[in-house]
């Protein structure tokens, strides 16, 4: 069964930093495109950064120099550091490959204090 699991969020004043985890598998993680995504409440689920095989980066306009998208290859895994939080990042946050080929992990939830 594949499985994507998320962690690292939580409640942070706006200006905080959080850093998400995603754990993957040995088989998704070295065969595809990486991304994290969020929903907000009552909105459409939204791609926030990528990371392809070879750790080239892109992001959402609103996170552009304050999101950090990488990937550990020993550990299958893939991090977010979110840096300068505002409120408007209070979303649940979830990875998937990109494009999102798999089921849908159960997110990490953050939210933005003002």
């Amino acid at each position: 069964q594949v499985q994507l699991v998320e962690s690292g969020g939580g409640l942070v004043q706006a200006g905080g930093s959080l850093r998400l985890s995603c754990a993957t598998s040995r088989s998704i993680f070295s065969l595809n495109d990486m991304g994290w995504y969020r929903q907000a409440p009552g909105k459409q689920r939204e791609l926030v950064a990528t990371i392809t095989l070879a750790s080239r980066t892109t992001y959402l306009d609103s996170v552009k120099g304050r999101f950090t998208i990488s990937r550990d290859n020993a550990k299958s895994t893939v991090y977010l550091q979110m840096n300068s939080l505002r409120p408007e990042d209070t979303a649940v946050y979830y990875c998937n490959s990109m494009p999102f080929k798999f089921g849908w992990g159960r997110g990490t939830q953050v939210t933005v204090s003002s």
